[in-house]
């Protein structure tokens, strides 16, 4: 069975997005925290950084979540001063998630299973740049908070998250979105 049918029980995949059940499991909140924080980065808007911090907070509790959101905070802002691209995600409230955020879930996975070359290949992917040192650095302690907090992420996310973003087409500009 793939990593896909596993976790919506239909392995769906239409136009580059990827079908993830909403609300549940450390992949969605992965996803829609690096979607969230983009976001606020992008529009300046605290709205959207609040909506990631309150399904943080759902999942979590105040206290995991208040650690698990400061350590997403700093890996957003890494990747975001490494990049050397715009980094594409899809808006909040959408069922699945965009090439970007798959390759961000897979780099956290790759973090939390201790897989180097992974963590390496998907954080270069992500910024377009060979500065990924702070990157994988950053990734590493959110991760590791996630996993203190009982949220691994599945092994083979590390490869079935990233083989959809290399075959699928950037879909959504993350300009103005929130």
């Amino acid at each position: 069975m793939s990593f896909y049918n596993k976790i919506d029980g239909k392995g769906l995949q239409t136009a580059g997005q990827v079908k993830i059940p909403r609300r549940e499991g450390a992949e969605w909140l992965v996803g829609v925290g690096f979607r969230c924080w983009l976001a606020g980065y992008d529009t300046g808007d605290i709205a959207c950084w609040e909506t990631g911090w309150n399904e943080y907070n759902r999942a979590l509790g105040p206290e995991r979540a208040k650690r698990a959101v400061t350590e997403l905070a700093c890996w957003v802002r890494a990747l975001r001063g490494c990049a050397s691209r715009k980094i594409e995600y899809y808006p909040y409230g959408c069922a699945g998630f965009c090439p970007d955020e798959c390759m961000a879930m897979s780099l956290i996975a790759a973090s939390q299973h201790h897989r180097c070359p992974a963590m390496q290949a998907c954080a270069l992917a992500l910024t377009g740049s060979d500065l990924v040192d702070p990157v994988i650095e950053a990734a590493n302690a959110f991760g590791d908070v996630l996993q203190e907090a009982d949220q691994r992420l599945n092994p083979e996310a590390v490869t079935a998250l990233s083989a959809i973003s290399r075959s699928a087409s950037p879909v959504a500009s993350a300009a103005g979105r929130g």
